[in-house]
């Protein structure tokens, strides 16, 4: 049997052998870039192109800030800021890549982060620790960290620290959920005088529990929760927003796929909300793939919807 964190690369694939399980588990991780995703899906849907980075003199950018040392780990932060007066502050929003938790990068979500900047949000798109360097929570209180660290530098980069959403896409819309659901909680207190509280959360495409009924994810996510779901029954409830959920659960926007694997827990978390009369939105994009949010023409409906829904809960007349 090989340790957990034994990695043997091959070409460009990363194999993982998992001693934690049952039995020995063979986990591949691939890249996940809009480059590979635009591979994947071009067959099926020829029509599509892969979302670019756009230049616009409308927008400050602040690439690659370190905002969390953990020993040799350098974890950086994309900030992009509207063009204004010094004195402007603006809503905000914490941009969370997906990747099963255990591939992507922030760069993922530069073109997204962009596109809020153009619209009148601060956008910080952020790396965090992927489950080949450290297994749950560690992703968690990253992100956490990360929101601190706004709020902590909210002058320097024309933030609101009083209206901050998280967005995230896939895997990282679980952990932007679990964030959004979780505020200033013991269960993951990495102390600091600065909340870690959001004021809205964006989840497009991302289960919301790993132990709901619907819920179909296994190898990765067991590679990231330290164990499948029999072996390690704690993180997979832990770590399910699902359970969170109650009357101080921010607005919250779904802007789903046509795939029902991703929407695991989300009608039964609208309930919730809808019972506590919090704001809410669902948004299904028809014949969709998976990352749809990468391709055009889905990017600009992605972009619309959470744009609106931004406008509705974070904006002022300030």
């Amino acid at each position: 049997m090989r340790r957990c964190q034994q990695v043997i690369c091959i070409i460009t694939l990363i194999v993982f052998h998992i001693s934690g399980f049952c039995q020995e588990k063979k986990i591949i991780v691939k890249p996940y870039s809009i480059e590979s995703t635009y591979e994947k899906l071009k067959k099926k849907y020829p029509f599509i192109t892969p979302i670019k980075p756009i230049v616009s003199n409308k927008i400050k950018s602040k690439e690659n800030i370190v905002y969390l040392k953990i020993g040799k780990t350098q974890l950086k932060a994309d900030v992009y800021i509207p063009q204004s007066d010094d004195k402007k502050t603006f809503p905000t929003v914490l941009l969370i890549h997906g990747g099963a938790w255990n591939s992507g990068s922030k760069e993922n979500e530069r073109v997204m982060a962009q596109h809020l900047a153009l619209n009148g949000f601060v956008s910080i798109s952020i790396s965090y620790r992927l489950s080949i360097e450290a297994h749950y929570p560690a992703a968690v209180l990253d992100i956490k960290s990360a929101i601190k660290w706004a709020r902590k530098n909210a002058k320097k980069y024309h933030i609101d620290p009083d209206r901050l959403a998280i967005l995230g896409a896939s895997s990282g819309a679980q952990l932007a959920t679990l964030v959004g659901v979780t505020p200033n909680s013991a269960i993951y207190n990495n102390s600091s005088i600065f909340s870690d509280d959001v004021q809205a959360i964006i989840n497009i495409d991302g289960i919301v529990s790993f132990i709901h009924p619907e819920a179909q994810e296994s190898n990765s996510a067991g590679m990231w929760l330290g164990g499948l779901v029999d072996e390690n029954p704690k993180n997979w409830k832990e770590a399910s927003p699902l359970e969170y959920v109650n009357e101080k659960t921010p607005p919250t926007l779904f802007i789903n796929s046509s795939q029902p694997r991703f929407h695991a827990g989300r009608d039964d978390m609208i309930t919730i909300l809808n019972k506590y009369n919090i704001y809410n939105e669902i948004h299904t994009i028809p014949d969709t793939p998976h990352s749809f949010w990468l391709m055009h023409p889905w990017f600009e409906t992605t972009v619309n919807f959470t744009v609106s829904f931004l406008n509705k809960v974070l904006k002022n007349d300030n």
